[in-house]
């Protein structure tokens, strides 16, 4: 089974993630905020990273910047979602070590295609 951890402060996002998920099959852990992300990316090495951007304390940017840079995660893909919109912030979170990014609202097929990308790469 698929793990997937998904970063987000906002619980109604990570509760629209996680059913799109689980309906699927994966296997989903969730994290409030980047710190936290970063703790349960170490702890549990799942197979894709969701993260967010905006969060309190370390932002999506600075959690996998943390996560590319260390050997023990830097081989998890991770997959920005945020309602960020710019070409910069897509531009600035592969600069940070993220494989892809989706722009939120985020659909269902769009989701499983970035994961399954994600997962063959």
């Amino acid at each position: 089974m698929t793990r997937v951890l998904v970063v987000d402060d906002s619980p109604t996002e990570t509760h629209v993630l996680k059913t799109m998920l689980e309906k699927h099959g994966y296997q989903v852990t969730v994290a409030e905020d980047g710190d936290d992300g970063i703790q349960k990316a170490q702890a549990e090495s799942p197979d894709v990273i969701l993260m967010d951007i905006v969060m309190p304390g370390t932002n999506g940017f600075q959690a996998t910047r943390k996560l590319s840079k260390d050997p023990a995660t830097s081989a998890i893909p991770i997959v920005m979602i945020s309602t960020k919109d710019q070409d910069t912030d897509r531009i600035w979170a592969k600069r940070q070590g993220a494989l892809d990014y989706i722009t939120k609202p985020v659909t269902e097929d769009e989701l499983l295609d970035k994961i399954k990308t994600a997962l063959s790469r």
